[in-house]
């Protein structure tokens, strides 16, 4: 089951974009064990070198743990947990209106889009 990479963003980063999307939605938890770098290699269809970059620099940004012959571990510090997730809403955030800018719209018309957007929604929930 490879994954589809885009060309733009080294495939480390976007797989620990991945990551970090799994431990926002709940799907990972504070002290799971992620998978061992060659089971991430296979199910990801890349060089398990590129996994242990992932998690060198997801340990290096405070989000997992290594211990040593056990694995590696989504961060119990719930601090890191919660400015991730601040994280993740502010790039999203940023993008979605950069997006918006590049294409004409001010900051009004982003916002009542948005809210229309919202309102909408919560007629067909």
């Amino acid at each position: 089951m490879t994954e589809e990479f885009q060309t733009s963003k080294p495939i480390y980063m976007q797989i620990a974009e991945r990551i970090f999307q799994q431990i926002v939605r709940g799907e990972m938890v504070s002290g799971d064990k992620l998978p061992s770098v060659r089971e991430m290699a296979i199910q990801a269809g890349v060089n398990p070198n590129t996994i242990q970059r992932t998690y060198s620099e997801m340990e290096r940004m405070g989000i997992v743990e290594t211990k040593r012959g056990q694995g590696t571990f989504v961060t119990e510090n719930k601090e890191i947990l919660a400015e991730l997730k601040i994280r993740l809403q502010t790039d999203i955030i940023q993008s979605f209106v950069r997006s918006m800018k590049d294409i004409g719209f001010s900051k009004k018309e982003i916002v009542q889009g948005l809210q229309n957007y919202l309102s909408e929604c919560d007629d067909h929930d």
